[in-house]
């Protein structure tokens, strides 16, 4: 007993890291996965894509297209970009190299992933901000999780810690209530954005800071 007190005090945060980050979010990612390997209908995804489009205003549109593009090409590619460069200027080169990982890896995984799924984008009605590529999983979703991640782990053994997590939860939320908004993801391609990123950050995580690592030491 007081050698497993001992693992939980030395390790717990690390298990508690591996069954949130990792394990759940792959299990999610492969029910999801199968379903549309299988080419079969998620029974949520439709009745919450004509839900968000009867909350169709002229206000909501302005601020999701606005969200949408912040949630990716405006502000969360130039950012993770940004972040390497700081960290690498500031020779926090471990940091740097978990962040450029992560993120550039998270990018790649993506496409990859579209590719072999090749799943078609909603087509319920003409979006105001349409895509032409495939959906699933969400790249929107994954980019903005993966760069939560990254933050938040870089964070968590600082005073930063709570105040990053109250920005990025709710940043998340909001890039991936944008997609669906908008009518080019279906709420499962959300999902399977953000586990996919959960997993491979935590991955990435684990291996860059392995053993008794922790980042900014």
């Amino acid at each position: 007993m007081r050698y497993g007190a001992g693992v939980l005090r030395q390790y717990g945060g690390r298990l508690l890291l591996v069954f949130i980050g990792l394990l759940l979010p792959l299990w999610g990612f492969a029910e999801l996965a199968d379903e549309i390997h299988e080419q079969e209908a998620i029974v949520f995804d439709e009745p919450i894509l004509h839900f968000a489009h009867d909350l169709a205003r002229d206000g909501f549109d302005r601020f999701f297209v606005l969200i949408s593009r912040i949630g990716y090409l405006w502000g969360v590619v130039p950012f993770d970009i940004a972040l390497v460069l700081v960290l690498t200027l500031l020779r926090r080169y471990r940091e740097a190299t978990f962040a450029a990982i992560a993120l550039g890896g998270s990018a790649l995984l993506n496409i990859a992933a579209k590719a072999v799924f090749a799943r078609e984008r909603p087509s319920l009605w003409d979006s105001i901000a349409p895509e032409h590529n495939f959906s699933f999983p969400s790249g929107h979703a994954m980019g903005s999780m993966t760069l939560a991640w990254v933050l938040v782990l870089l964070a968590w053994r600082t005073r930063w810690r709570w105040p990053m997590v109250a920005l990025m939860l709710p940043f998340v939320v909001l890039v991936g209530l944008s997609r669906v908004y908008l009518g080019v993801h279906y709420p499962s391609d959300i999902l399977a954005g953000w586990a996919a990123a959960s997993v491979w950050t935590v991955a990435v995580y684990l291996l860059v800071y392995w053993g008794g690592l922790r980042p900014w030491r």
